[in-house]
């Protein structure tokens, strides 16, 4: 299954990247390699970009980026030892307006 197929909040793993070479080249180094996990986060409201948190790092790329990466869809908390990391809360300290 291709990333872009995927919905808001599915979480995979990278099975393989196919582009070329340049964009293959910088997919891989901003982390998006074999065995990576992955959550889709988000949408644009076209479809386009794509929003991916990959290793705790939040990626936007473009929907025919996330058509060459390949991946397997994980169940559950099968992409984490720990459960997926959630994300982080902003807490506001002090009295509210």
């Amino acid at each position: 299954m291709k990333l872009s197929e995927l919905k808001a909040g599915d979480r995979a793993e990278v099975t393989s990247v196919a582009a070329e070479p340049a964009v293959r080249r910088r997919l891989m180094d901003l982390g998006l390699v074999r065995g990576a996990k992955l959550k889709v986060l988000r949408f644009a409201p076209l479809g386009d970009p794509i929003e991916v948190n990959c290793n705790g790092m939040l990626l936007t790329m473009r929907r025919n980026e996330a058509e060459g990466i390949t991946v397997h869809i994980l169940a559950g908390d099968e992409g984490h030892p720990h459960g997926w990391p959630g994300f982080r809360r902003r807490h506001r300290f002090g009295k509210r307006a």
